[in-house]
């Protein structure tokens, strides 16, 4: 599963991408966490705010700061 952080490295961008490497730890196995922080390829997921959350390719999250546990339902659900 990959999961990406889009943010331009504003602080909740950062918060949002230690929650998503606590939630990968709690749930195990291999994921691959990238932090995108390129604004071309941000705006080519259509995203218009952030931070945001994709997994596997898809926006799950957008302009929210998630919890560690709504990390982990949108990693299950997306599996």
């Amino acid at each position: 599963m990959k999961l990406q952080i889009l943010g331009t490295g504003c602080p909740k961008c950062k918060a949002l991408e230690e929650t998503v490497k606590k939630a990968v730890s709690k749930v195990g196995g291999f994921h691959e966490v990238e932090k995108v922080e390129d604004v071309v390829e941000i705006m080519s997921f259509n995203v218009m705010s952030t931070p945001a959350l994709v997994i596997d390719g898809k926006v799950k999250s957008n302009g929210k700061l998630l919890n560690e546990q709504e990390v982990i339902s949108l990693m299950n659900s997306s599996s």
